[in-house]
């Protein structure tokens, strides 16, 4: 499915952030298009219980949705999105070619094969092929960074074999894979990308605001872009994109009840969903969240030093509950002194 709106959002895939409840969460908020957490073909063909929570997803509210897969393997990676779409049906795969984590570089997947291109050629035209027959009309996209390092930035030979192997789409991170998250996304070559293929290309990297995508859209020649950190800590900023493109405005930041109230009731979901190790399991993996929802707040550090221990859904609406006590006092209080 790639009949998104003229300028789609995408909600980039980010591992250990971008489970089914935040993926909703985002698509309530505007993001157009979804995508899982990446998953290895030999997860998926051992189906691993890890794996099935990688890849389920809410066919009512996820959709468009696609499933990212990562190897080095061109038969396994294929017969991996074979199975995927018998197993839980997406809207498309997507390939991981960009990924720096060292764990998925030294099974010679994600951004390891940028500095393969052969290799990347047949895991994309293997998997290509094997959807186009099991599951006709099904798209195969992909996802690149710029390049292995400063010195071997190829990223636009690596679009023009994708184009060519039948990838119907492109991410692009304009990041090396030798910076990981460090400088600055490089913007020149994701347009140079953008104009050198016919197919749409979607950029992706230091999308911090609604003013950084019509920036983008209206500079890049990009068909879409993807936001991936700034949405961890507010997820509205998809709808304020929205707004901004459509109308030229951009909408006020969330008041600070209603921010507590999405990240509390993320927090019921989260702890609903846990399948083991109950709420103290499931408020712990939430920590790091939390750390990102309290960026920007009132007396941020303080409260980061709070939720670092918390154990409960109770414990954090106390939390929330004094936080917001302390801000509203806090210009009362400034009324009464006497200058």
């Amino acid at each position: 499915m790639l009949n998104d709106p003229d300028f789609p959002l995408f909600l980039a895939p980010m591992a250990g952030v971008t489970d089914t409840i935040f993926r909703q969460l985002c698509k309530a908020q505007g993001a157009d298009v979804l995508t899982t957490e990446f998953v290895s073909a030999d997860g998926i063909l051992h189906r691993n219980e890890r794996t099935q929570e990688y890849i389920e997803f809410d066919a009512q509210t996820e959709r468009p949705l696609g499933v990212q897969l990562f190897g080095g393997d061109p038969e396994r990676m294929a017969e991996a999105a074979r199975a995927v779409m018998d197993w839980v049906h997406p809207d498309f795969i997507d390939l991981n070619f960009g990924c720096p984590v060292n764990k998925v570089v030294a099974k010679n997947g994600g951004s390891s094969l940028l500095k393969d291109c052969p290799l990347l050629e047949r895991v994309a035209s293997t998997v290509v092929k094997a959807v186009g027959a099991s599951h006709p009309g099904v798209p195969v996209t992909g996802k690149i960074r710029i390049g292995w390092d400063d010195k071997s930035i190829n990223a636009v030979q690596i679009a023009r074999a994708l184009e060519g192997c039948g990838i119907r789409r492109l991410a692009v991170h304009g990041r090396t894979r030798a910076q990981g998250y460090s400088g600055e996304a490089n913007w020149d070559v994701i347009a140079e990308v953008a104009g050198t293929v016919r197919i749409p290309v979607i950029g992706n990297g230091d999308i911090a605001s609604a003013r950084d995508v019509k920036h983008r859209r209206d500079t890049a020649g990009v068909a879409g872009v993807m936001i991936g950190r700034a949405a961890m800590g507010a997820p509205w900023i998809f709808a304020q994109a929205k707004t901004f493109l459509a109308t030229g405005e951009i909408p006020p930041e969330p008041e600070l009840a209603a921010r507590w109230e999405m990240i509390v009731g993320h927090c019921r979901l989260a702890v609903a969903r846990r399948r083991h190790g109950g709420e103290r399991a499931a408020m712990a993996s939430m920590r790091a969240r939390l750390m990102a929802y309290t960026r920007g707040m009132e007396g941020g550090r303080n409260l980061r030093g709070q939720l670092s221990h918390v154990a409960s859904v109770a414990e954090l609406e106390d939390i929330a509950v004094r936080h917001l006590d302390d801000v509203e006092r806090k210009p009362a209080a400034a009324e009464c002194v006497e200058v």
